[in-house]
């Protein structure tokens, strides 16, 4: 039986349990926001810096070949929370185009990269993932 949400960010939390990561420690958290070409990502990125937020962000050019801002934040993975930042990022990327596509955990945890690349939300109709 889990104990999280029975959602996308549930059932991430519960594979990362699972996983034996430690989930009442601070873990990095990479979310990922998306935007449909360069320019609008740089904005972002610019933006972002800007707000003097923690954490560190990385542009990427993905294998979908998408523009996405990639904003690692070190935090306790509470479903509460990472759900309220996911909102919180959504919210920024849709001024400039973009939007929230999910969060993963920095696959330099402990050694366990079995997370390295999980791309986990719920897919909507712009969704480039295939699961």
């Amino acid at each position: 039986m889990s104990q999280f949400p029975d959602d996308g960010n549930g059932d991430m939390l519960q594979a990362m349990a699972d996983a034996g990561l430690d989930l009442t420690q601070s873990l990095a958290l990479d979310f990922y926001l998306v935007f449909p070409n360069r320019d609008k990502a740089e904005m972002a990125l610019n933006a972002l810096t800007a707000l003097d937020q923690p954490g560190e962000v990385e542009l990427n050019f993905n294998d979908l070949e998408q523009w996405e801002l990639i904003v690692s934040l070190t935090m306790v993975p509470e479903h509460a929370t990472v759900t309220a930042k996911e909102a919180e990022l959504d919210k920024f990327a849709k001024k400039f185009g973009g939007h929230n596509d999910g969060w993963g955990v920095m696959q330099n945890q402990d050694g366990d990269d079995e997370f390295a690349d999980e791309h986990d939300h719920d897919c909507d109709d712009h969704c480039g993932h295939h699961h």
